[in-house]
Parts: structure tokens; sequence; C-alpha cells
């Protein structure tokens, strides 16, 4: 039982819950995910199972993709709802779509973003959100994040009796961007306090929402016999690396772990997939120093 399970988070949940009712719904050990989302956030979770769990890394660092909502007229110690209200400013003056596109804007690229304090980060051996519950602040040092883009997805709403304004957004982010953290930023571009309201997560790993299945379609699937219809194949997982169909002779070679040359990608791609008799045996990744490729990930069992 080797692939992806592109797993529909529920809210409420944490990833470490999903891992351990699936371990219970597969009967194996060998299962892996690709980063964690929030109890409050929903979406995209890539689970790796059996061979898979060696690429849970490579899954991890892929690009992200979230739809959500930000709330204008109040912050939360947290960045999202879970929290605790620290901050209340009534919006008298709604800000306008273009002001909301000029802001947005300014968040995107290269960007230098400060971890939040209710975050898994580590400092001194401890996690942020440790200190965050002893009513602790600890300084943070900024780490660089892209952003692809931030966009509205709808305009935006006014809360004539609430005083609050919410922003509706898409955003595509590199790995270890806090989306609740950009939510606060975009709030102090536009001088105002703010909070992510809402957040689901639609792509991840290279899947999208639309090739989730839940935790109940997983067990469904694993009760009528026939797993295969939530497990994506490696083949699927790995589709964006450039693929070398093994001959005899180099599939050998590859089963002991040899190096090929550069023969087998003409165009010197970082990281070539090898399939052997319509299976994905191996990732070799180019050694510039020798101009060979070198194993990186093998899937030989």
């Amino acid at each position: 039982m080797d692939g992806v399970i592109a797993l529909y988070k529920e809210r409420g949940m944490t990833s470490h819950d999903c891992i351990s009712k699936l371990r219970k719904i597969l009967h194996t050990k060998k299962v892996g995910h690709t980063g964690t989302l929030d109890p409050n956030v929903d979406g995209v979770l890539p689970i790796c199972i059996g061979q898979a769990t060696k690429i849970s890394e490579l899954l991890m660092h892929s690009g992200k993709v979230y739809r959500g909502a930000i709330t204008l007229g109040m912050a939360y110690d947290s960045e999202d709802l879970d929290g605790k209200l620290i901050e209340q400013v009534p919006i008298q003056k709604p800000v306008t779509n273009e002001e909301i596109d000029q802001a947005l804007a300014k968040l995107t690229g290269d960007i230098m973003q400060t971890p939040p304090m209710y975050s898994a980060v580590k400092v001194n051996g401890h996690k942020l959100y440790e200190y965050a519950r002893k009513g602790m602040t600890i300084e943070r040092e900024p780490h660089p994040i892209h952003i692809d883009y931030f966009k509205q997805i709808k305009p935006t709403t006014y809360d004539e009796n609430a005083k609050t304004q919410t922003v509706y957004f898409e955003v595509g982010c590199s790995k270890g961007t806090y989306v609740r953290t950009l939510a606060v930023d975009f709030g102090k571009i536009r001088g105002l306090p703010s909070v992510m309201s809402d957040l689901t997560r639609i792509q991840s790993g290279g899947f999208n929402i639309s090739q989730t299945s839940k935790l109940s379609e997983v067990q469904a699937a694993v009760d009528a016999g026939n797993v295969s219809a939530v497990l994506h194949p490696l083949s699927e997982a790995l589709a964006e690396y450039p693929v070398y169909q093994l001959d005899d002779s180099r599939w050998t070679i590859v089963s002991h772990g040899g190096f090929l040359d550069k023969s087998i990608c003409p165009n010197n791609d970082p990281v070539v997939r090898l399939d052997y008799q319509q299976n994905v045996k191996a990732l070799y990744k180019l050694d510039k120093s020798i101009g060979q490729y070198r194993p990186f990930r093998m899937f030989l069992a």
C-alpha cells in the first residue's frame, strides 16, 4: 500500500488526529503527513502511505494555496478567532476594494515574516505557543517567504451594526507562510486591527481540494476492499518530475544504488524520476561535481 491520500481535513481535528485515525483505518504505521493544518482550518492535507513516506518532505516544500477571510476592526492574540480579543476599533468608513487591492499587492513577492507567538516554532528549546500560553512574548527572528499572489475573490462586505469589514481572499504562498500573520500585516498596512476569520487550504503537495477524500470516505473504501479509490499512486504524486524509463541493464544498476550518466536527462534537470515496467522506482538527483545522477529517493520494495 504505497501512495498518497489527499485527505480533506475537517475542522476541529488536529493533523496528528488524522494520522492516528488513518493508521487504524489502514492497519499500518507507515503513515506520514506533509505539514500541519491548525484545528480551525480545513482543506487539503496530503498523507503519505508506505513507500510514499519517503517523499513527505518533498511534498511539504511545495507551494500552498488558501482561501479565506480577513475581518477588519478587531484583533486577537492568536491572530485567528480561537484566541482572545485584544483590540477593537469601529470601522466608520469602509476600505474600498481598490485600497484593499493595493494593500494586498504590498504583501506579494519575496517578503520577511515574523512567526506568530501562537505557533510551533521553537526558541530556546520551547515552542512559541508554550510561552504565549504563559502570557510571555518572545523576540522572534523574521524569516523569508514568497507570496506568489494575494488577491480578492469577491467584493468586500461591511457590517453596519458591528462596524467591521470583511475581505475575502485567495493566496498562493511558499512553505513556512503563516496566513494568520498575513491577515494581521494587511490590517497594519491600512492602520487597522485585523484577524484571519476563516481559512481553507485548497491546494498542497500538488493536490487540490477536488481530489480530496474525507476520513469517512477512506474508511468506506477500505471496507469495500477498494483502497485504490482514495490512494493516489507515486506516479501521480511525483508527476512534476521528468520521467526516464529504465531498460533492464540500467534497472540493474539502479537496483544496486549505482549512478547513471547525464544521458538519462538531456535537459540536465536537477531531479529525474526513474520508472521500470510502469512502476516508479527512484528519484535521482544530478551531482554536478561528477556529472552524474545519483540516488535521491529509492522505492525498490
